[in-house]
């Protein structure tokens, strides 16, 4: 491992690479491990182009994973929650009914969220095995074609993932994609962060900042009622950074819907959706260990994990309870086919996608 000398331990196991190599779909997953020269290390498998670790250094020096995950392939193959540390796609976040209208055509994605699809649908980019490239030590790009009709979606889909460590200890993940049809699109990554470390309890005293005015309030169903509200007077207004208990248990219908926590978009004021800006931040007073997020997207879904159940066993042989962990997902808006009024994620033939998100780590001493 390459850690600098003023790392003075290590509290976290890292993944073992001959436990990620198994043949599935007659293609062989494994783990790919970026470095870069400030001590930080960033796990990755091409079992759904994910997130495995980040290992960043705390206040105290100290090595700490904040991503949560597993030890082996076979323990994500049998994960309760589905989605860790996974590219999210064809369309990440949910589709009313599983139904949209493209170009006066209907489409229609098999529900696996209630009536609705969420996340690509059963078989969506998190389930597969992509083909990789490393291209440096500190660089890795994962492939995946996804053919006309796959889960619903029209077109086939050449789609790539690039994730590329920095000496800033900044995570750069890049999406393209091109297809020979129209069709929709909305990557994104569900990586389930933990500034304390994995495995060490809930975020609720994490302090996050969102550079927005705006969110996308959501019915029962969590699918977006159409309206943009502000985030003024409610719970949903991190514009000044606040801890994750100050408001999440109040009495509120919109933190209900969102499974009794915050589970919803918000709306990334304008000015800031060029990637190369602060859009949101995370902090833990404990490690200070310090997230911020850039991205080219109009919206990121802010998550409590308020689905973790307790049945995922993760690194370090703890159980992930509801809200051990956060996610950051930079996307479009929720059920943006259905919603006229909502940024297009409409990809035409022949044109290709672009979307850009940075994680940027430092330490607050």
């Amino acid at each position: 491992m390459l850690i600098k000398e003023k790392i003075k331990m290590v509290h976290y196991t890292l993944p073992i690479l001959n436990n990620f190599k198994k043949k599935q779909k007659n293609k062989s997953t494994a783990l790919i491990i970026l470095k870069n020269n400030r001590g930080m290390q960033v796990a990755l498998t091409n079992y759904g182009a994910r997130i495995v670790s980040i290992i960043v250094p705390d206040k105290n020096g100290v090595s700490t994973d904040v991503v949560l995950g597993f030890n082996s392939i076979d323990k994500y193959f049998a994960a309760d929650e589905i989605y860790h540390g996974a590219t999210i796609g064809r369309y990440g976040n949910r589709i009313s009914n599983g139904r949209f209208i493209l170009n006066y055509t209907a489409y229609s994605i098999a529900p696996n969220n209630g009536c609705n699809a969420l996340h690509g649908g059963k078989t969506g980019f998190h389930s597969q095995i992509w083909d990789r490239r490393l291209n440096n030590p500190n660089q890795v790009t994962f492939y995946y074609v996804s053919p006309d009709g796959e889960e619903g979606f029209p077109g086939t889909l050449n789609t790539s993932v690039s994730y590329l460590l920095t000496d800033n200890n900044e995570i750069e993940i890049s999406y393209q994609a091109t297809t020979d049809k129209d069709t929709i699109i909305n990557l994104t990554n569900h990586a389930y962060f933990n500034l304390d470390g994995e495995g060490k309890g809930d975020v609720l005293d994490h302090i996050v900042e969102l550079k927005s005015d705006h969110y996308i309030p959501i019915n029962d169903q969590q699918i977006p009622t159409g309206q943009i509200s502000t985030v003024a007077d409610t719970p949903f207004d991190f514009r000044k950074a606040k801890v994750i208990v100050k408001d999440i248990f109040k009495k509120d219908t919109q933190l209900e819907s969102g499974g009794g926590g915050y589970d919803h978009t918000f709306v990334i004021m304008p000015n800031l959706c060029d990637g190369k800006q602060v859009v949101a931040t995370a902090y833990s007073n404990k490690s200070g260990i310090k997230l911020e997020v850039l991205t080219t997207e109009p919206g990121i879904q802010f998550y409590t994990g308020n689905a973790l159940t307790g049945k995922d066993i993760g690194k370090t042989g703890a159980h992930y309870f509801k809200q051990h962990a956060f996610c950051f997902e930079t996307q479009h808006f929720p059920d943006s086919p259905n919603h006229p009024n909502f940024p297009s994620t409409h990809l035409k033939a022949n044109e290709t996608y672009k979307s850009q998100t940075t994680y940027r780590f430092d330490v607050i001493k």
